[in-house]
């Protein structure tokens, strides 16, 4: 639907809202190319220079990365994953997983406490979504479902902060992980996530936190592990 004109920095701030919302509610999910400038002209209904302002001002607070002669991609789903994905860009592959590990082991002990029916259909629905995208071969559809469980695990905390930080860190997850599987799945590769939701579905704290600490987050021979907390 055409945005209402009104003054141009108004008009502009409408943009970038319509934009961000498209990001954030999915409908351009990370990794996808947004609409060119004349669709988003044309769909929108404003200026070619107020759409331009708009892309160049989500690309500048980390959202969408411009790439010449190839177009707009999604890299981040808020201002601040936006944040951490430029930072942690260079990070040691170490220091991101003992990061994944403490968050993911502390969120893993709340969910076997607070978790409800409705979270467990949940993780058992994602474990399936991750096996078979395992089995497809297909590295980009399992780096996303393995992604995708593991917010599941943390969202089932019900800590909202916890949940927050962990989606804002997710890209950052994911690129570490798609960098160690590489194109190609090997049985090397492969982590059994059975037993964290038989842990959290029976309400075992202690066994919740150490499954998900044990986890490597980069587990290609001769690369870095996290070291197993237990279990």
């Amino acid at each position: 639907m055409p945005l209402s004109h009104t003054r141009r920095s108004a008009l502009s701030e409408q943009v970038i809202a319509a934009l961000r919302n498209q990001i954030t509610s999915g409908e351009w999910p990370v990794g996808s190319r947004i609409p060119t400038e004349p669709e988003l002209v044309e769909q929108l209904g404003v200026a070619r220079n107020t759409v331009r302002e708009a892309v160049r001002a989500l690309a500048h607070n980390g959202l969408l990365d411009i790439r010449q002669g190839s177009g707009t991609y999604v890299v981040a789903t808020s201002e601040l994953a936006g944040v951490m994905h430029r930072r942690f860009a260079d990070a040691d592959p170490r220091h991101i997983a003992e990061l994944r590990s403490t968050l993911e082991s502390g969120a893993a002990k709340l969910a076997a406490e607070r978790r409800t029916e409705k979270d467990l259909k949940q993780l058992d629905a994602l474990l399936v979504r991750r096996e078979e995208a395992w089995a497809s071969g297909d590295a980009e559809a399992f780096v996303a479902a393995d992604a995708t469980f593991h917010l599941a695990v943390v969202a089932a905390s019900h800590n909202e902060a916890m949940t927050a930080m962990h989606a804002d860190l997710s890209e950052v997850l994911r690129d570490w992980l798609r960098e160690d599987v590489g194109e190609e799945l090997t049985p090397e590769t492969y982590m059994d996530h059975t037993r964290l939701v038989d842990a959290i579905r029976a309400g075992d704290t202690s066994a919740a936190a150490d499954e998900a600490a044990s986890y490597p987050f980069l587990c290609r021979p001769g690369r870095f592990t996290a070291p197993a907390s237990g279990g």
